[in-house]
């Protein structure tokens, strides 16, 4: 129902509202709807209201005005997004690591202290969220279970001596994770270059192999990184080359030790073993480094991811036939973000290895062949300097210099 107001010479006349309405809703409703008279009295009319009366509309530009103050601000709710975004991701930050290391996640528990506990730098991050005893517990439960450690011998391989010159080199895929795998048909012509410039420096993968005369290679033993300065000079274990052992960080001790060694025969030798075993098997080519990842035929990881983390890998491993199996995963890129100790195992399973073992990974992890570096290295400055190559020397050459 309309009502009408007349106020000079104009009378105004709006619709009615309901009840309900509160003052800001019959404001605007008044507003928005208000039509008024213009009455243009004639001289006749004597101040009566009869006249010529002219309907107009009020101006459409003040509507518009009132109606844009009652809009709500522009960019509100960009602003109420972004407040969400950054509380969702905070929510995250904090609860995360909580589920993490408390909740019911064993797996994922034991990958992330693993990668966090090997590292070394960053073994805080266990630690903060972690007692010492319960860190064991977890990583104890993951790693490899080395018979050799408890007294069972490697079986020996009957090697025909008649290998061929064929090297074959395969892309690996997994899930998370790239790489490359390496079958060198002839394991006699796989050895040990070492840094020239030990114990001051080590040597990138690639310097290595060229210094030996080598066609390909990969990172072998660890190394001692005082004041983590990274210059890979100080071989971690020992070094044997053409059967002399070159370095023994024991000096000479009767311990035992992880290994990677080749025979005379070309026979791949892992688990731990001291020096004068080694040398009574009759070793010729040799690193310390591990675990060892299969064992006679039988997979040591059973449980858990190996205790590692995930991180780039490299490992070697040899079939009951003779081929050696050079591994090498790419790892900390989106592209692969790395491989569990289990899932190296795996790779050399499925492709025959009957013995293998871990070598140095994480920033060391190269593989070179034919002139260059076939992976792609983590480190930020490219290839790492390592103290010690596992080198494959042209056919029919089995002896290379330090």
């Amino acid at each position: 129902m309309d009502k009408t107001v007349e106020t000079g010479n104009k009378t105004f006349k709006s619709r009615s509202y309901p009840a309900y309405a509160d003052e800001t809703y019959r404001g605007y409703a008044d507003i928005s709807r208000l039509e008024y008279t213009t009455v243009t009295r004639s001289p006749n009319a004597g101040g009566t209201r009869h006249g010529h009366a002219e309907r107009t509309r009020r101006n459409p530009g003040t509507e518009e005005r009132i109606r844009r103050s009652a809009k709500p601000a522009r960019g509100s709710w960009k602003k109420r997004l972004f407040a969400f975004l950054v509380f969702q991701f905070i929510f995250a930050l904090v609860t995360m690591p909580l589920l993490i290391f408390y909740g019911p996640f064993e797996e994922v528990k034991g990958t992330i202290v693993g990668a966090s506990w090997n590292t070394l730098r960053h073994q805080y991050i266990a630690k903060f969220f972690l007692s010492d005893e319960a860190i064991a517990r977890i990583l104890r439960d993951s790693y490899a279970d080395d018979p050799t450690a408890k007294g069972e011998s490697i079986e020996k391989i009957e090697l025909s001596g008649e290998h061929d010159s064929t090297i074959e080199v395969y892309n690996i895929e997994g899930g998370d994770f790239k790489g490359k795998l390496m079958v060198v048909h002839d394991p006699t012509r796989i050895i040990v270059g070492y840094s020239s410039l030990f114990p001051e420096s080590g040597e990138t993968t690639s310097r290595i192999a060229k210094n030996n005369g080598g066609v390909a290679g990969i990172n072998a033993g660890g190394f001692l990184d005082s004041g983590w300065t990274g210059t890979g000079g100080i071989p971690m274990g020992y070094i044997i080359h053409d059967g002399k052992v070159v370095y023994d960080q024991y000096e000479g001790k009767d311990v035992k030790q992880e290994t990677v060694a080749f025979t005379n025969e070309g026979m791949l030798i892992v688990g731990k073993h001291a020096i004068k075993q080694l040398m009574e098997y009759g070793v010729k080519e040799g690193v310390s480094f591990g675990p060892p990842l299969i064992v006679n035929g039988k997979p040591t990881i059973k449980k858990g991811d190996g205790g590692w983390g995930i991180a780039p890998r490299t490992a070697i491993g040899q079939r009951k036939t003779g081929e050696v199996l050079l591994l090498v995963i790419d790892g900390r890129t989106i592209e692969s973000l790395g491989a569990t100790l289990r899932e190296v195992q795996d790779i050399l399973l499925e492709y025959g290895a009957v013995n293998a073992a871990n070598l140095d990974g994480g920033s060391s992890t190269t593989m070179y062949y034919n002139g260059k570096v076939i992976n792609r290295p983590s480190d930020k400055l490219g290839e790492r300097l390592v103290p010690s190559v596992f080198v494959v020397m042209p056919e029919g050459e089995q002896a290379g210099i330090g």
